[in-house]
């Protein structure tokens, strides 16, 4: 076992280069938390031995693998109260250096990390992206590091597969990698020193995670009682499952248009118990019209300032909205198209032959379309359509396929739908004939 070198010999330059660390995380390290201990010279500037750089990779690893620098200086001192020599533990073994982590230190900027991560996340190296990850976490806090490597890095994926630059394989291994990171954060968030409970979760249907729990991580380590519920949260059981927790507060995410809807009916629920909902996600964000439909109090745009919304409703428990008669012309017309939605689906494949479209194609786009009109009737708005449909003119644009197919698409959606929806779909046919420039009769 060797004996590492406590001689007093680096001054701070060579420590920061030697770790990657800024000036301000290791002073901040030295402060609050007594690790490392560097002895002064004798006009006052710090001398750090061989074994203090040892100590701050040691805990730089240590965050790599998901704990708090809090909590990874308690695990150094409880190993050392044992007996135990942290550095020489083989379970504590440091992992051999990434190249791309090493190359980090010449330009460190979070913006840079992003580029790197990204370029990791698209050459499925895991080991590349988790290092970069733990050199991020090691410069910055935990909020910035989450918002402007992992969320914006995950956004401009997105963005890269909607214009057919990336692969969805790519996506989603980014996504998994992002959601594991987070997990582990979770993990070692503290208890709990705020008396209120909040629930957190996403609607039925609703898959996307990310940005649930990116806001159970800030508000946890904010001190809430935070209880994640996770994806896709069903519409039954929901009133045991309050009476059993008994929230101050639920806040749900919603993405799509479809989960928009899913997450109203849990809002009505919710409010028949007096129960306080705050909500978000992007489909608020590009549909602003959508957030006055929601028996509830938007968080915002902006999840790194959605923590003020939810002080502001926990100090000063706002008055419930009043609650929004049903349109019984809407009910109606949702039944209906139920009914005849695979009536519709059928004719459309024996009007639109393999010549107009793709098998693959077409299926997805009657999946989708349907699944939407069915959001925007049980929302009471079928102009909540437009932004969706937009972003399929978008994406048939980047993978170069003509607008006149999607043109001819919704005509033949609006003749087929008109033949098989009786006098309780008017407003949908009234809308497709709008959509696809026909004249209805």
């Amino acid at each position: 076992m060797s004996v590492i070198d406590q001689t007093p010999t680096f001054n701070l330059k060579a420590v920061l280069k030697e770790t990657g660390l800024k000036p301000d995380t290791l002073r901040a390290w030295e402060r609050r938390y007594g690790l490392p201990q560097p002895q002064r010279s004798a006009g006052g500037h710090r001398l750090y031995s061989q074994h203090d750089i040892e100590i701050i990779k040691w805990l730089i690893f240590r965050q790599q693998e998901g704990m708090s620098i809090s909590r990874a200086v308690d695990l150094w001192h409880s190993l050392e109260s044992e007996g135990e020599d942290p550095l020489q533990m083989s379970q504590f073994a440091r992992p051999e250096p990434e190249a791309a982590v090493v190359s980090l230190l010449a330009g460190d900027t979070i913006v840079e990390q992003r580029r790197q991560w990204v370029s990791a996340c698209l050459a499925f190296d895991e080991r590349w992206a988790e290092g970069v990850l733990a050199q991020a976490f090691a410069l910055y806090p935990v909020e910035t590091v989450c918002l402007e490597v992992l969320q914006k890095g995950l956004s401009e994926m997105g963005e890269g597969w909607y214009q057919g630059q990336i692969t969805a394989q790519q996506e989603h291994f980014a996504s998994e990698l992002s959601v594991r990171r987070i997990e582990a954060l979770l993990a070692t968030t503290p208890r709990p020193t705020r008396a209120e409970r909040i629930l957190v979760g996403c609607p039925p249907h609703e898959e996307h995670v990310f940005s649930s729990l990116l806001l159970t991580l800030f508000l946890r380590r904010r001190g809430w009682d935070i209880l994640y519920l996770g994806a896709n949260v069903p519409l039954e059981r929901l009133e045991a499952t309050i009476a059993a927790t008994q929230p101050q507060l639920v806040i749900l995410a919603a993405q799509q248009l479809r989960t928009a809807a899913t997450l109203l009916k849990m809002a009505q629920v919710l409010q028949e118990h007096n129960i306080p909902l705050a909500f978000g996600g992007m489909v608020f964000n590009l549909l602003p019209a959508l957030r006055s439909l929601i028996p509830g109090y938007f968080l915002g745009e902006r999840l790194d300032l959605a923590h003020q919304v939810v002080e502001q409703m926990l100090s000063s428990p706002p008055e419930l909205p009043p609650v929004r008669p049903a349109s019984k012309v809407h009910q109606q017309a949702l039944a209906h198209y139920r009914e005849r939605q695979a009536q519709i689906g059928t004719e459309l494949w024996h009007m639109m032959g393999p010549t107009d479209i793709d098998h693959d194609y077409l299926e997805f786009a009657n999946t989708h379309l349907s699944l939407n009109i069915m959001a925007a009737l049980a929302l009471e708005d079928l102009d909540l359509l437009s932004v969706d449909l937009e972003w399929l003119k978008g994406l048939l644009r980047h993978y170069r396929l003509p607008d006149e197919l999607l043109r001819r698409y919704l005509r033949a959606y609006y003749q087929a739908a008109q033949q098989h929806l009786d006098e309780r779909g008017a407003p949908i046919v009234a809308y497709l004939a709008r959509l696809s420039g026909t004249n209805s009769k």
